[in-house]
């Protein structure tokens, strides 16, 4: 008999409140004729008893989400572009004086390191990915290849010294193994050094059922009590905490050497704001669940009765988070005729596990716009529907599911 799964960060016992059965790996776009190699998992969502970790309830192999053929560019949003240079010149004011050394964690094409990069300031990315490493380095960024670990950062302080800043944006949730991160962490950073990170937080998922924020990527999702806890495990403290509005709703940790720096009222505050959702009560999380199988249910429902009146649906966005929509809402090229999405590497292709084929932007209004566009980059809402204008102005409807389905 298999021993229960146990919390990856303090070995507690998991409880898992949502399942979205069979699932692909979310950033793989399979050619239309090499459909067979796909890997697939059950995907499952579970919260610690002991430090409210909420997790996934088993682990995909790293090496096969990050490798030379990882899609997904960091600078494809002007919006995200513009919110990578704020935090790099944030950094630049209050962190990085003369002899000061920044290290990013998945950093992916560069676009944050670039800005301090271009200030003559000492930099380096890690980033486990070929093809993103080698677009940061035609960016003039310094890049290392491989995954962040204990043994990382001792081979960086050997190498360049202790760094003032570590950043890294959507990315730490992507590990399992915490443990090491956080000692390489521990290890990596300056005794005034910062480390901040941001990534989906979980109170915005339970608030706005923003359940395709879980995909095989997104190992973990944070909350300022879970954070906290997982840092005093390695000798760091939770010291600041900054709500984003990017990505559908993150926060923004900062973490110190334990009594380096005071911490703020912010980081009180949202612990108190998340014992007041109930965030880690069992009522709470099952709640979610029912509410994620609803929007499922009326999501095919309304696709289905489109289809039966001869209306066009097509997607607009390939994004990691619309594999869990798609797989376990069943949708496929009966309902959505296809995905359009700016990323050439995904072009050509078919969406994980749906199979759903996947065209340039251009595709969107050539020859004629669609009837409906089914809204899976739904994070980005605003810059997507005022580029797209002329589609509502031709009559188009977009179809959203975060919070609940709807036709806007």
């Amino acid at each position: 008999m298999s021993e229960s799964p146990r919390c990856r960060v303090c070995a507690g016992p998991l409880r898992e409140f949502v399942d979205f059965g069979r699932q692909p790996l979310s950033n793989r776009f399979p050619l239309p004729d090499r459909l067979d190699d796909e890997y697939f998992f059950t995907l499952a969502a579970g919260i610690c008893e002991s430090c409210t970790m909420v997790q996934l309830m088993r682990e995909v192999p790293r090496d096969r989400m990050f490798n030379e053929e990882y899609p997904y560019l960091s600078s494809g949003s002007a919006v995200m572009r513009e919110h990578f240079t704020e935090i790099a010149q944030r950094f630049l004011r209050t962190r990085l004086g003369e002899g000061g050394f920044a290290v990013e964690l998945g950093s992916n094409d560069g676009v944050m390191l670039k800005t301090i990069a271009d200030a003559g300031v000492r930099h380096l990315g890690i980033d486990p990915s070929d093809g993103v490493a080698e677009a940061a380095r035609e960016r003039g960024v310094r890049v290392w290849t491989r995954f962040f670990e204990r043994s990382t950062a001792e081979e960086i302080v050997a190498a360049e010294g202790r760094a003032d800043v570590v950043y890294a944006a959507n990315t730490l949730c992507h590990i399992p193994y915490l443990d090491s991160v956080f000692e390489g962490i521990r290890t990596l950073l300056a005794p005034s050094g910062v480390f901040v990170f941001e990534d989906p937080y979980f109170a915005d998922v339970v608030r706005h059922n923003s359940f395709d924020q879980i995909y095989d990527e997104h190992y973990y999702l944070f909350s300022a009590r879970s954070v906290q806890a997982t840092a005093a495990r390695y000798g760091l403290e939770l010291v600041d905490v900054e709500r984003l509005a990017v990505h559908g709703g993150e926060v923004r940790y900062t973490l110190a050497h334990a009594g380096a720096l005071t911490p703020g009222t912010a980081v009180a505050d949202l612990i108190a704001e998340e014992d007041a959702l109930g965030l880690a009560r069992n009522e709470t999380l099952d709640a979610f669940a029912a509410d994620v199988a609803a929007v499922r249910d009326d999501l095919v429902r309304l696709l289905s009765e489109l289809r039966d009146r001869g209306k066009r649906v097509v997607a607009y966005g390939a994004t990691a988070k619309s594999a869990t929509v798609a797989n376990y809402c069943g949708l496929g090229p009966d309902l959505v005729e296809f995905v359009c999405d700016t990323t050439p590497a995904k072009q050509g292709r078919v969406t994980p596990g749906s199979h759903i084929p996947v065209r340039p932007a251009e595709a969107f209004r050539d020859p004629d716009y669609p009837d409906y566009a089914l809204l899976f980059a739904w994070n980005h809402a605003e810059e997507v529907m005022a580029k797209e204008q002329e589609f509502r102005d031709a009559g188009g409807r977009w179809i959203t599911y975060i919070p609940e389905v709807g036709i806007l």
